[in-house]
């Protein structure tokens, strides 16, 4: 009996784990692959495609737009890119907003 204990820490999921996970067969996960190369880039190893946490989100966001919200796949890559953008967008600002409470620590700190 195999072990098929759920953990969450686990760094890569093959093909046949996340198609299992998001309900799906393996080939749809393979076309999306080709058809999503800027999102979805998994590891190659012998030849077994192995997807890391953040690319499941990924799929899972695609299948989300495809099946429940009814987008083309030209859509769905239209959508994926806004998403990449805001959240780059967030990004950098919070980094703005780190850089600026630090520099105002240093100028309190060098006052002293």
């Amino acid at each position: 009996m195999k072990n098929e204990k759920t953990n969450k820490s686990k760094r890569y999921y093959t093909i046949g784990e996340v198609a299992k996970l998001l309900e799906l067969e393996p080939h749809v996960l393979r076309f999306w692959e080709k058809e999503f190369k800027r999102y979805i880039k998994p590891l190659r190893l012998s030849g077994r495609r192995l997807y890391p946490s953040e690319q499941i989100e990924v799929f899972k966001k695609i299948k989300t737009l495809l099946y429940e919200e009814g987008y083309t796949i030209a859509g769905a890559k239209k959508k994926l890119s806004t998403f990449q953008q805001e959240s780059s967008y967030d990004f950098k600002k919070i980094l703005i907003e780190i850089r600026d409470d630090l520099l105002k620590l240093y100028r309190i700190l060098n006052k002293n």
